[in-house]
């Protein structure tokens, strides 16, 4: 089923043909100057009242068509699929509405300055009025198709873009639910292993752990959370995190952060830190005996923000390794292009 234009409000509709009412009035302005300078320069009398009068006639002639002209632009447009047909209707369309614009002009001006010249009639005049201003009347139908068109063309391109704009912002909310579906399960097992070990040995420890981690996942489950915040909320985030995971390693988790104070009101993706300090824990400190270090920086340079977390880990050997980003970093890297 075919979805119906929403109305146009009728304080726009007012607007709209205020505007079209003055365009039209500027015109029969325009080319009421250019009339008075003809006259002046070659006649050397001037009726400049029955000239403006002329050209106001002419173009609120116009101006009563417009709605139906409008209303051609619109069931005939000027685009590819219907050019064809489309340029055959308004071919004859205007020399149709151009007929009909004369007719009410023709009417119009023996109603206000009375019988015709030269006891002509009404037909007579029709004839006089087509012969000499029927080109013109051509070039002003096609002008209004063509600003219609125009009009239309860039409405068509604002929506395109509006709608291009809510599919980017969507991909980024599938992004950012699937770095949490990624982050619920691994990291939410890997603690509550801990919290049940922990509880043997040290309740205090297990209770911190467990309200670190309900603070933490609260904000991850959170529907209305904003996919871009300041860096100083993302800390404390991934302070949330770190607590937990320093609770499971103890000594064997050392962090440093550097952090530039101009810095923290920047907006970076949400859950940007967690995934990256994640795969720093898991691929360069869980294995090791000897645990080991994470170095988290950002600083300001140039106006620009720079993030970085470090680990003292053995790293990859890429010659011997095929290495896969994993989900989390490859939303992160993603979610960065937007």
């Amino acid at each position: 089923m075919r979805n119906k234009p929403p109305k146009s409000k009728p304080q726009t509709k007012w607007m709209k043909w205020a505007v079209i009412f003055l365009c039209w009035t500027g015109f029969a302005l325009f080319f009421t100057t250019q009339s008075y300078i003809v006259q002046a320069r070659y006649n050397g009398k001037v009726n400049w009242q029955g000239t403006l009068i002329d050209w106001l006639l002419g173009s609120y002639s116009w101006f009563i068509l417009t709605p139906l002209i409008l209303k051609m632009s619109d069931r005939f447009p000027l685009q590819r699929g219907k050019l064809l047909r489309s340029v055959g209707v308004h071919s004859f369309a205007a020399s149709f509405f151009n007929i009909i614009n004369i007719a009410i002009f023709v009417v119009a001006r023996g109603s206000i300055f009375g019988p015709f010249p030269d006891t002509r009639s009404f037909y007579q005049s029709l004839r006089s009025y087509i012969i000499i201003e029927f080109h013109g009347g051509l070039l002003v139908y096609l002008a209004v198709i063509g600003i219609s068109q125009a009009i239309d063309y860039y409405r068509k391109y604002r929506e395109r873009e509006l709608q291009a704009s809510n599919l980017e912002t969507r991909l980024v909310e599938a992004q950012l639910d699937a770095l949490r579906m990624q982050l619920h399960p691994h990291f939410l097992f890997n603690t509550l292993n801990s919290v049940s070990v922990l509880m043997r040995r040290d309740i205090e420890a297990a209770d911190r752990m467990l309200l670190q981690l309900s603070s933490l996942l609260r904000g991850a489950l959170a529907r209305n959370a904003a996919h871009e915040i300041k860096l100083g909320q993302e800390l404390e985030i991934l302070e949330r995190y770190l607590e937990i995971e320093q609770i499971r390693f103890q000594d064997r988790l050392t962090v440093r952060t550097h952090i530039d104070p101009s810095a923290l009101d920047a907006l970076v993706p949400q859950f940007f830190f967690q995934p990256l300090v994640e795969n720093a824990i898991r691929h360069g400190i869980a294995d090791r005996e000897a645990g080991g270090e994470i170095d988290i920086r950002a600083e300001r340079q140039n106006g620009m923000v720079y993030l970085q977390v470090r680990d003292n880990g053995p790293g990859l050997n890429i010659s011997n390794e095929i290495f896969i980003e994993g989900v989390g970093l490859s939303n992160t890297r993603s979610r960065l292009e937007y």
